[in-house]
């Protein structure tokens, strides 16, 4: 590396996805969100949103969760640092070629255990295609920020903060406090580049506990027109699927967005115009109150909703949660 950091090497891109009802998973990735869908088999099914191959990969699986976040790193160099800063700290990684890499679009991937057993995959090059996108869009913003944001829940916030700030140097952006469901939440927002935040880690206040059963909370990506992102809600609406919350505004990166539960249990965030973060004037220090300027009410949720998590976050304070180091 000529310098002593990978920030700005790093982006998200592509998600693996495990379910058993592949038939619901096309319906909502192609017909409700509005993705490109290619189907491969019976059991393999990808969506794209720009000229990668593959962006999201959903496969037949026994159990419905986020199995892997993909992450791009930009130069060799980046990636042979975050390889030596895992190795150093006795993480154990997998590469792989062959079948399972091109199930991802590319040539070869380096696969570990991440907090929550979250498997992270790091790759140079993404395969790409001049074919046409069929999708409900005008487009998505990727690019130099990446794929998308992910959301995790954790009762051991500090070790996996820890984790993305020394593995990837990522940064402070914000915080902040909110009560969802009767829990008190804080939540810190990590960014890779220049996107406000790539990683956001949520942790409940008093008692460590985790009410989120996926490995995820939510996945978000981020549409290039706000027309777009009311037809989705409103073609998610329209055809049954459960919204988390309703179209809003965030305080502290501004985006206008809305949250609908996936066929795999965790959410999917469609937003609209987020700001970018200016190195030289951000203030990293601001705790915001509340996660909404306006909107984002829950919809669908129930209080069987919130009876599940609560036994989930019951659960998981007897539960040991996987530390990579």
């Amino acid at each position: 590396m000529t310098t002593e950091t990978v920030f700005g090497h790093v982006r998200t891109g592509y998600a693996v996805v495990t379910t058993r009802d592949m038939d619901n998973w096309k319906r909502f990735g192609a017909e409700a969100i509005g993705l490109h869908m290619d189907v491969h088999s019976p059991e393999l099914v990808t969506f794209r949103v720009d000229d990668w191959a593959r962006r999201v990969i959903v496969r037949k699986g026994e159990t419905e969760d986020y199995a892997a976040l993909g992450l791009e790193v930009t130069s060799r160099a980046a990636l042979d640092e975050i390889l030596q800063r895992l190795r150093g700290r006795g993480v154990a990684i997998t590469e792989q070629a062959g079948g399972e890499a091109a199930i991802r679009g590319v040539p070869q991937f380096w696969s570990f255990s991440g907090p929550k057993r979250q498997q992270i995959e790091l790759f140079e090059t993404a395969e790409t295609t001049p074919a046409p996108l069929k999708m409900k869009f005008a487009g998505f913003l990727t690019g130099e920020a990446g794929l998308c944001h992910v959301a995790i829940t954790s009762k051991a916030p500090d070790e996996m903060l820890a984790f993305w700030q020394e593995i990837f140097d990522a940064r402070l952006s914000d915080r902040i406090e909110e009560k969802i469901s009767g829990i008190n939440l804080l939540i810190t927002f990590l960014r890779m580049n220049e996107r406000h935040h790539s990683i956001a880690v949520a942790r409940t206040k008093g008692l460590k506990l985790d009410p989120i059963p996926s490995r995820i909370q939510h996945m978000a990506f981020q549409v290039s027109e706000l027309e777009d992102l009311s037809r989705a809600y409103e073609r998610c609406r329209k055809m049954g699927y459960k919204i988390a919350m309703s179209v809003g505004q965030h305080t502290n990166d501004r985006e206008i967005s809305f949250y609908v539960y996936t066929p795999s249990g965790f959410e999917f965030e469609i937003g609209w115009n987020p700001l970018i973060v200016d190195e030289e004037s951000w203030d990293p220090n601001a705790v915001h109150q509340g996660i909404s300027v306006w909107g984002h009410k829950p919809v669908d949720h129930t209080w069987a909703d919130d009876l599940r998590q609560f036994r989930t976050g019951v659960a998981s304070f007897f539960r040991h949660e996987y530390r990579p180091f």
